[in-house]
């Protein structure tokens, strides 16, 4: 039986669902998908309660810092994907610095609940980040997995994704400096993302109005 997904971006009003999802740890560790926006001495001192508030003001401010999946109404996944500059640590990062000046769109972290790993989201993810990305101009959108060593990585360490994931959705290498980690991109095509799901198979991505993976 095909498990559907429904991808929608994350929007004040569905702030209580991202709080479920993310549970009291924050995701990971009081994360609140704050990892790739803040230097990280100013992470450390401001995980959990703090960066819940950043987190939430980002949310509030209008700005969509990410996809939502859910199945049957009940949040299941977490991807966050926005334009690079909104990510200011992969700018200082010498293993993922820019691989040109192409304004890109970046997909940096999931968050898939327990029960509902290795069952798609991740993959419906993706590609309904894909066509957030492209339906709002980016000409390219960059991803930053992880090899996996022997083919199999635990979740704790996976949390960017694992490049087999983006090798699936049509994305390839574009920059390699370190042998665990690349730099994948998908290119926009003539049309892509218009008027058809980027998803295809068990995975429905869809667009509604308006991370860290760990064990």
């Amino acid at each position: 039986m095909k498990i559907r997904f429904e991808i929608l971006p994350l929007t004040p009003d569905r702030w209580k669902d991202v709080v479920e999802l993310f549970g009291p740890r924050g995701a990971c560790g009081g994360c609140w998908c704050m990892w790739w926006r803040i230097p990280r001495r100013e992470f450390e001192a401001n995980k959990g309660a703090a960066n819940r508030r950043s987190f939430r003001r980002i949310v509030a401010s209008g700005e969509v810092p990410g996809l939502m999946a859910y199945h049957e109404g009940t949040p299941v996944g977490w991807c966050c994907v926005g334009p690079r500059e909104r990510f200011p640590v992969l700018e200082r990062s010498r293993v993922l610095r820019r691989v040109d000046d192409l304004p890109v769109w970046s997909i940096v972290c999931f968050f898939i609940a327990r029960p509902w790993r290795r069952r798609g989201v991740a993959a419906a993810l993706v590609a309904g980040a894909v066509r957030h990305a492209f339906l709002r101009g980016a000409p390219a959108v960059e991803a930053y997995p992880v090899e996996p060593r022997g083919g199999t990585m635990p979740d704790a360490f996976a949390w960017t994704g694992v490049a087999s994931l983006f090798r699936s959705a049509g994305f390839a290498e574009a920059a390699r400096r370190s042998a665990a980690r690349s730099i994948m991109r998908r290119y926009r095509r003539s049309g892509a993302g218009r008027g058809r799901p980027i998803a295809r198979g068990s995975a429905r991505a869809t667009e509604g109005s308006a991370g860290k993976s760990c064990s």
